[in-house]
């Protein structure tokens, strides 16, 4: 079993995580990305890092094969927003639900993919996981399924950051954001919100 020291589920393709990746430079690192587009810039730019591994799987709260959802690489440049190609979901609605006068995404600019869903307890299993310094979870709406399936006598997670903005739907938080801070405090976590879109549970 091996310990790391960041883990993002929802990586994009790294250009927000370089802070991060040398700060956890000397230590294990995984990056789970589903994106096409992103996950092959991220091999291409941490390939030759031996500590660095990246995972192309969805995590979710069962193991099954499924559809996932992203924006068309070629309708990023025509929707005028550089995130879009970071809206990747499980729910095709919910990459609609950001339509708005300056994003007017359309069913065309949306590809499908089938792909293998893992859940969080079998992506430990799969790269050997003891324990984690640092985990952040991305993952458009999928949070709160990540997290109310983790068990956490299983792993050691020292921190934990998390999008919580699409708890409860597009754009929504409710009980179910209020479900996992209970289950964070509950083992030992304080928590914390950094900013308008995400919260750090730290033990």
């Amino acid at each position: 079993m091996k310990n790391f020291g960041l883990v993002v589920i929802g990586a994009h393709f790294g250009v927000w995580l370089e802070n991060e990746l040398t700060k956890f430079e000397n230590k294990n690192i995984l990056l789970v990305e589903p994106v096409p587009y992103n996950y092959k810039i991220l091999i291409n730019n941490y390939a030759d890092k031996k500590n660095i591994h990246i995972c192309t799987n969805v995590i979710f709260s069962e193991n099954k094969k499924g559809k996932f959802y992203y924006v068309k690489e070629d309708s990023i440049h025509k929707l005028k927003k550089h995130w879009a190609s970071g809206i990747g979901s499980i729910d095709k609605k919910h990459i609609l639900n950001h339509k708005n006068k300056r994003f007017n995404i359309q069913e065309e600019d949306i590809s499908e993919l089938e792909v293998d869903f893992i859940t969080f307890n079998d992506l430990i299993k799969k790269y050997e996981i003891n324990s984690i310094q640092k985990l952040q979870i991305d993952v458009e709406g999928a949070e709160y399924k990540i997290l109310n399936e983790m068990n956490f006598k299983k792993i050691e997670i020292r921190s934990i950051q998390f999008e919580s903005k699409h708890f409860d739907g597009t754009f929504n938080e409710g009980s179910n954001l209020d479900e996992i801070k209970k289950k964070l405090i509950t083992n030992g976590y304080k928590i914390k919100q950094i900013d308008k879109e995400n919260i750090l549970a730290e033990k």
